[in-house]
């Protein structure tokens, strides 16, 4: 029986700042429900070309002391990029930690507000390693 992608979902604390975090990266808003009712935001965000392959921002109005401080447990999002160290200095440029940098070439992880971790791929072969990334330390946990 043959089955479809649909999505990857994440519970967030501050819908604003992993929005502008995800925007960031490229991704913009494809759909929203906000549900009076149930008193929670579901917002579907995806890169240009890959609308079909959306992240769904889960957010409830409320609060959600059920979210856990450290995602990790879901694993993480990849994305890959047209080139890989301008998209972690765009990042840091706005404010956002490398927490593994591109010291290959070829893949970095960096986290959104709320700890989700993304995993950033060069798309077709590693560039050759360039400084600062190739002598960066890693920060944190990715």
């Amino acid at each position: 029986m043959p089955v479809k992608y649909l999505h990857t979902m994440v519970r967030v604390k501050d819908l604003e700042k992993t929005m502008a975090f995800f925007n960031l990266l490229g991704l913009r808003e494809i759909r929203r429900r906000d549900d009076e009712g149930g008193r929670f935001s579901l917002i579907f965000m995806a890169a240009e070309g890959d609308e079909d392959c959306p992240v769904e921002l889960t957010y409830n109005w409320d609060g959600d002391d059920a979210l856990p401080d450290d995602s990790r447990h879901f694993g993480h999002l990849a994305y890959s990029v047209p080139n890989i160290y301008e998209m972690c200095q765009h990042l840091m440029d706005n404010g956002v930690t490398i927490n593994r940098p591109p010291r290959d070439g070829n893949m970095a992880f960096v986290r959104s507000p709320d700890n989700i971790s993304v995993e950033l791929l060069q798309d077709g072969d590693a560039l050759p390693p360039a400084e600062p990334w190739k002598s960066m330390e890693n920060t944190g946990h990715w």
